[in-house]
């Protein structure tokens, strides 16, 4: 009962309004605590449970009220999700964008140090681009150059099985894989020579190396060429030159020390541990002096000849025809 509602017109003053006015407008307000300015159910006030106005949007003639928010889930339900979203990405990193590699010798100080990862570049490869001179790479065994050398992986079954699973999706360096890091130092077409102590040469330009091993000279230890350099392979020198067993102590083996383009993983790009040794690795300047592409170098040669074939053959073409006709007009003035 609402209190304090006037009476309608012919009604005694302070009389309720009727019985059915009461209903209605107990039904407008269902639903409403009676905090809230709502009004009881006409059995009184609204318990927990009631039909008349529950404090649940219950009852038959309420409204339908706030709907129950779903829990979330907890922290522990959401964990394998994850883990298994944050693994299969990285195996996609791992298989197609890059890899992390851990350095096992010193064949390539003091750019690279024994325990440095490095990070390398797998994206590329796959458009068709080919190793550049002057580029650290790693690749795999071309067959023999790893033979002797002692596997990496622990003897502690339970560790080796964690390092195989961690080396499969990318978060770790694998012990198993025979692989090898060197330095590009001539591409398919080159020739490339070092004689004495040195410098090397490449098609005819000597390299300047700082980032040789100090006290090391360029191939005192073992000299090599003129070698030619087969298309689609490469020619690689660690540069700790006096402790690597690179392109020059293979040439009895097949490809004659020549890495086949296809053995190359990728490109090392970025020294990524440990922190303090942070670093990328680029091509050194030495490497795009003029004149040592030999291929580009004879490219607008090449281009230019190629154009003039077809414009000394028209111009042919046009004295013969100028020719022919003057003949015949002379012929014609003759009769």
């Amino acid at each position: 009962m609402v209190v304090g509602a006037r009476s309608g017109p012919g009604e005694p003053e302070g009389q309720g309004p009727s019985v059915g006015a009461v209903e209605e407008e107990a039904a407008v307000d269902l639903g409403k605590s009676p905090d809230e300015g709502g009004v009881p159910g006409p059995g009184g006030p609204a318990d927990e449970s009631g039909s008349g106005g529950s404090r649940h949007g219950g009852g038959s003639g309420g409204g339908s009220g706030k709907g129950a928010q779903a829990k979330p889930r907890s922290f522990w339900k959401e964990l394998p999700i994850l883990i298994v979203i944050a693994l299969v990405l990285a195996l996609i990193i791992k298989t197609f964008l890059v890899q992390a590699f851990s350095i096992p010798s010193d064949s390539m100080q003091n750019t690279l140090q024994q325990g440095d990862r490095v990070l390398v570049d797998k994206l590329t490869p796959w458009f068709g681009d080919k190793p550049s001179r002057g580029e650290v790479v790693v690749f795999h065994d071309p067959g023999g150059w790893l033979e002797g050398t002692p596997s990496t992986a622990s003897s502690n079954p339970v560790i080796r099985g964690f390092q195989d699973v961690l080396s499969f999706i990318g978060l770790m360096p694998s012990a198993n894989e025979k692989d090898l890091i060197k330095r590009v130092i001539a591409v398919g077409g080159d020739t490339v020579e070092c004689k004495g102590t040195g410098p090397v040469y490449v098609n005819g330009k000597p390299l300047n190396e700082p980032y040789i091993y100090p006290g090391n000279t360029p191939c005192s230890d073992k000299p090599f060429g003129p070698i030619k350099i087969q298309p689609n392979h490469i020619w690689v020198m660690g540069d700790h030159r006096q402790d690597s067993l690179d392109s020059r102590y293979h040439q009895d083996l097949k490809g004659g020390g020549q890495v086949d383009d296809n053995q190359v993983v990728g490109r090392a790009i970025v020294i990524a541990w440990p922190i303090n040794r942070w670093a990328t690795l680029p091509i050194p300047s030495t490497f795009n002096q003029p004149g040592i592409n030999t291929a580009m170098g004879l490219a607008p040669s090449a281009a230019g000849l190629a154009g003039a074939v077809p414009l000394v053959l028209w111009r042919r073409k046009r004295l013969v025809v100028k020719a022919r006709k003057a003949s015949t007009t002379q012929a014609s003035s003759d009769v």
